[in-house]
């Protein structure tokens, strides 16, 4: 049942105590310095996967721009025109 406040949390998640993501070790360590190093750790286990490469259009490929032999012989010039 939820709470009058709204939430759903157990009284067990609230008491149980947080040990801390960082520690600074450095006392002399400034806040840019901190934060930088936040940044970096926040990027780095940002848990998203990099997106999934798209297939490549073969209608852009350039092997499609290179020269290829014609059909020849009779019937031919009708043959050229078809797909490949």
């Amino acid at each position: 049942m939820a709470s009058e406040s709204g939430t759903n949390e157990t009284p067990e998640a609230e008491a149980a105590p947080q040990q801390p993501l960082l520690k600074v070790v450095n006392a002399n360590a400034t806040p840019e310095e901190i934060a930088a190093i936040v940044a970096v750790f926040s990027a780095i286990g940002s848990g998203e996967a990099a997106p999934a490469k798209r297939p490549v259009s073969q209608w852009s490929a350039n092997a499609r721009k290179a020269r290829v032999t014609r059909p020849h012989g009779l019937g031919g010039w009708k043959a050229s025109s078809l797909p490949r």
